[in-house]
């Protein structure tokens, strides 16, 4: 928010210098931007956040100025002088959508002479960064910048009936806007129309054929109450954004619409002449007074800031900021809350007021605030670790954005056969799709490094995807928080930190890497989902080049992507000592032939049936295929290790197991023993 230091003292008196203002204005929560000289005058330039759109207009600034500097704030008063003639003689106003307009004003200001404006006006345009067109626009602009309400001038004459209409716009519907380009309005815009169409849309911009011109003598003014999130899906439909989307996306004072709508024909007057018809024109339901009343209890001032301030000093900063005191005792207040401050719903937000307008930098160094100790969710616990193990694995964690486009979306989606969740065509211009997986995103990230040469970027991100739009869903099903990984390294090094991930988390954990050709975005054979404990954990695998090149990456990537919250349920927070075995182990190599469809997942299944309760640990060992073994046969190399807490075991033990391994195998698998080779391996070699 540009504001004008020149405009500003119209209304409250400043203090002596400009770095003292705006150091205050800082501290309380306006940030300095820039300072710019603009001719005699300085243009302030101040961050105003969005829970804040009371200060996206001078007077708003200048109440604060009045209440952190104790001085009196002088609001113009508005005073319209009107002729006999009342303005629902020539015009009248319909809402037929109510729920995107909630308040419409008309006012008619007949015989204006349309010109340059003065040059206070100019002036007071030029430093906000404002172009000067003529003096009845120029008087809607400043009205607007003056109290943050924006404001539309409509040539009466231009419109082709003298009947308002607030409605949604038909699929296919255009009009030609101020800037002179046409839009194609999507169904349910809402826009200003008279019988013949529309005039303009609807808190955004007005229309070219009712444009105020030269030839302008009669002026209808609208001041109106918009949806924000219409204003908002209208705006970035079309990509058209304007100060005055800016303003209504951010909500304005409903109960100020008839002061501007006075303001602003006030001004007219004085720069155009004209007269001004008695009365305004409504349509809509007027806000009713509101009766919430917020508490404040005086003992949480010095709980919560570490300071004490004075009752009545809190009283009156919040009274000087425009809350009305409804109730006051020893020990607290009651106050109503002022119609331009709908942020103030708390007592924590009365607090948070009384702290910044007497000064954050009061609060002693000293200051003892109350700390609430708290043990860490098993969420959060297992967020650390996830993080911890993977950045001790060399990754960097990211944080993208929850919508991707439709071209993301189709670059990985393992669950394609889930409905992609979208958002209204018009709320985003590209990006309109709830992801349904972090990869895409990740890959992006890793394409944007290498492009500003940082070659292989290992990335990865805890965040959820999105499978459903609420429907009453359990969140696991519809919002499930994932861990995704990307990576330059081979398949069995990411399984290797996948597993060394889960089994961090939970210790005992059963890990099987199944082969998955019908996961898109896999290279061909290249895929595997995962399980954990019997139960899906996520999937793995190299992309193909389809995918690689469409990102135009220059090397490999492998991915995995692992529901965290599998991992949350069966996360083990705590860990128990074991003593290192006392007694050797015993390890044996086995050969076997199986068919092509056996895959690993199913031979280590039965192996770890078979071998009983000695043993330990099954490793693959290595796969073959070719000219010594028959066509549609495969053999699997595998390591089993055998060990006893209680005692060194004996060649007997262990053939009686790895027997029953093999008979396992053979009647499940059909399976053949190529060979079998047997080491001893003694604790502490």
């Amino acid at each position: 928010m540009i504001v004008s230091l020149q405009w500003l003292a119209e209304y409250v008196a400043l203090p002596d210098s400009v770095e003292q203002l705006t150091d205050r204005l800082t501290m309380s929560g306006l940030n300095l931007e820039e300072i710019r000289p603009v001719g005699d005058d300085v243009a302030i330039d101040l961050e105003v956040t969005s829970n804040r759109p009371d200060c996206l207009g001078h007077l708003g600034v200048a109440r604060e100025i009045s209440v952190l500097f104790d001085r009196p704030l002088s609001i113009p008063a508005a005073d319209v002088s009107e002729c006999d003639q009342a303005c629902s003689d020539l015009v009248s106003v319909r809402i037929d959508c109510p729920e995107q307009c909630h308040e419409y004003h008309a006012r008619v200001v007949r015989g204006v002479r349309i010109g340059p404006s003065p040059d206070w006006l100019k002036q007071r345009l030029d430093a906000v960064g404002i172009n000067s067109v003529n003096n009845v626009v120029d008087v809607t602009n400043y009205v607007m910048m003056e109290c943050g309400q924006p404001l539309h001038a409509f040539d009466l004459d231009r419109l082709h009936s003298p009947s308002v209409i607030v409605r949604e716009a038909a699929a296919g519907e255009k009009i030609r806007a101020i800037d002179q380009r046409d839009y194609e309005l999507p169904a349910r815009t809402c826009v200003i129309a008279d019988e013949a169409g529309p005039v303009a849309i609807a808190g955004v911009m007005g229309g070219l054929d009712s444009e105020i011109s030269e030839a302008t003598v009669n002026v209808l003014v609208e001041t109106a109450s918009f949806d924000p999130v219409s204003v908002r899906t209208t705006a970035r439909a079309l990509k058209l954004h304007s100060p005055s989307s800016f303003r209504f996306e951010r909500r304005v004072d409903r109960r100020r619409l008839d002061w501007a709508s006075r303001r602003c024909c006030e001004l007219i007057q004085r720069v155009a002449g004209g007269q001004v018809l008695a009365g305004s024109v409504t349509a809509g339901d007027r806000l009713p007074e509101t009766t919430d009343v917020v508490s404040l209890r005086f003992a949480q001032i010095p709980r919560l800031l570490g300071m004490t301030i004075a009752a009545q000093e809190c009283v009156s900063i919040l009274e000087r900021l425009g809350l009305d005191c409804t109730e006051r005792s020893d020990d607290r207040a009651s106050f109503r809350v002022p119609s331009w401050r709908p942020d103030l719903t708390r007592e924590c937000d009365l607090i948070e007021e009384v702290a910044r307008i007497h000064g954050y930098e009061e609060i002693p160094d000293d200051a003892t605030l109350p700390v609430v100790a708290t043990t860490a969710g098993v969420r959060e616990q297992t967020g650390d670790r996830i993080r911890a193990r993977l950045t001790a694995c060399g990754f960097y964690e990211a944080l993208t954005l929850s919508f991707v486009s439709e071209a993301t979306q189709r670059l990985f989606r393992p669950r394609g056969d889930i409905p992609v969740v979208a958002v209204n065509h018009s709320t985003r211009s590209v990006e309109n799709q709830l992801r349904q997986s972090l990869i895409p995103s990740l890959l992006q990230c890793r394409r944007q490094n290498e492009r500003n040469g940082v070659a292989g970027a290992e990335l990865f991100e805890v965040a959820r995807v999105y499978l459903s739009a609420g429907e009453g869903r359990p969140e696991r099903e519809a919002e499930p928080l994932m861990v995704s990984l990307v990576s330059g390294r081979d398949f069995l090094d990411v399984k290797g930190i996948v597993e060394s991930l889960v089994r961090d988390l939970v210790p005992e954990a059963h890990i099987v890497c199944q082969a998955a050709d019908d996961v898109p975005g896999f290279a061909a054979g290249r895929g595997a989902r995962l399980f954990l404990n019997g139960r899906p954990l996520g999937w793995m695998g190299n992309l193909d080049e389809s995918v690689t090149d469409e990102l135009d990456l220059h090397s490999p990537v492998t991915v995995a992507e692992l529901d965290v919250m599998l991992l949350e349920e069966l996360y083990v927070p705590t860990r128990h000592y074991s003593p290192p075995p006392r007694f050797p182990a015993m390890t044996r190599d086995l050969n076997f032939v199986l068919a092509e469809s056996v895959e690993w997942a199913d031979l280590e299944t039965v192996v770890r049936e078979g071998g009983g309760p000695l043993l330990q640990e099954v490793a693959f060992g290595g796969q073959y295929r070719g000219s010594q073994i028959d066509s549609g046969k495969k053999s699997y190399v595998l390591t089993v290790r055998f060990q006893a807490p209680d005692r060194t075991l004996t060649a007997e033990e262990v053939d009686a197991a790895v027997g029953n391994i093999v008979s396992a195998c053979e009647e499940k698998l059909d399976a053949r023993l190529r060979s079998s080779t047997m080491a001893a391996e003694h604790a502490g070699r």
